[in-house]
């Protein structure tokens, strides 16, 4: 018999939800995150073409994590000492 991560099944029922028409996937939300950090840094409103982007951090724990951890790292660099 094979046991079920409740956690990973509760995840994948809200991303089946959760589905749009559109989206992208992981690889390509990672390809455009500096892009997406560097806006959100400068506290610049998100260009639609991103739009996709902040769809996909809105649903995806990892690559929000990958995103926190960019502008953290980003912030460190900006911010002199």
């Amino acid at each position: 018999m094979t046991t079920i991560d409740l956690k990973a099944l509760k995840r994948l029922v809200r991303a089946a939800i959760s589905a749009r028409p559109v989206e992208i996937g992981c690889s390509e939300c990672l390809a455009e995150l500096d892009v997406f950090a560097e806006q959100t840094l400068a506290d610049k409103e998100i260009p639609e073409a991103l739009r996709l982007v902040r769809e996909h951090l809105e649903r995806c724990v990892d690559c929000r994590e990958e995103f926190e951890s960019l502008l953290v790292a980003l912030r460190r660099v900006g911010t002199p000492e």
